[in-house]
């Protein structure tokens, strides 16, 4: 493969670990076009998706979509992607990475150490396709990881607007969160409610074992899924539980229905 024409997309919710990524990449890798930035899941998905990179800096924790996602979805979405993880110090996911003999960078990043990690992908770049067997399998190890001590529970309910009624709603009972301009439109099988809440901010909250990202503008609740439909462009419509209308998958978030 031709160096100077390695393509990179990096996906960091932070903006200033971003940008001091891009600026340190800058740097060390002169020559690498990056083509795209993403702060989210669901964006770094759909951009890995469409520019089809070289190389994907993957930031593990992310709003909606984790970077664990994001790389298994990668099999079909960009299958000729290198991916290095970035993480906060996590000994659980750096013992992964280690043993599976994968890239990833620590926060903070320094010089030497992207340096040093440039060069490796450089080598994999040449060599020709990733090694899928190895990333599958660390995809499955941190996808098993117990639960963090201290992490926060997800949001058990939501206060949102009906007209002049303020309404308590519990999680379970929501088919879908979709985005309406300024506000975000909470849909139950009862009728719509509105939040001032954005998907990106509920993504923060939601629990994500429940509520997948299926579209830019959308969030599902996967309880209220009663089944999925497969175009031929790849696209895909789910069909509800307790709502008449379908719901549009984007052709990158369809991975998360492959057992459907």
């Amino acid at each position: 493969m031709n160096l100077h024409a390695v393509r990179a997309v990096v996906a960091e919710d932070e903006a200033l670990l971003r940008q001091s990524l891009l600026g340190l990449l800058a740097e060390v890798w002169p020559t690498l076009e990056v083509v795209g930035e993403c702060e989210d899941g669901a964006s770094a998905l759909e951009s890995i998706a469409e520019l089809q990179p070289d190389v994907v800096f993957l930031d593990i924790r992310m709003p909606g979509l984790t970077g664990i996602e994001v790389a298994r979805a990668m099999a079909e979405a960009s299958p000729r992607s290198q991916v290095v993880f970035v993480t906060a110090y996590d000994q659980y996911a750096i013992d992964a990475f280690e043993q599976g003999a994968i890239d990833y960078l620590l926060k903070p990043i320094s010089r030497e150490r992207l340096a040093a990690t440039v060069q490796r992908v450089q080598s994999r770049l040449a060599a020709g396709q990733p090694d899928t067997d190895v990333l599958d399998a660390l995809l499955a190890r941190l996808s098993a990881r117990p639960g963090q001590p201290g992490e926060r529970p997800p949001m058990a309910w939501i206060t949102a607007s009906s007209g002049r009624e303020t309404r308590l709603i519990q999680l379970d009972e929501v088919a879908y969160f979709q985005a309406d301009h300024k506000y975000t439109v909470v849909m139950t099988a009862d009728g719509e409610s509105v939040l001032r809440t954005s998907l990106r901010e509920l993504l923060d909250v939601l629990d994500p074992v429940a509520f997948k990202q299926i579209h830019r503008s959308t969030i599902v609740n996967m309880k209220a899924v009663a089944s999925v439909i497969r175009d031929d462009t790849g696209k895909g419509k789910l069909r509800l539980k307790n709502r008449p209308e379908m719901l549009t998958v984007s052709q990158p978030f369809m991975t998360l229905f492959r057992g459907m």
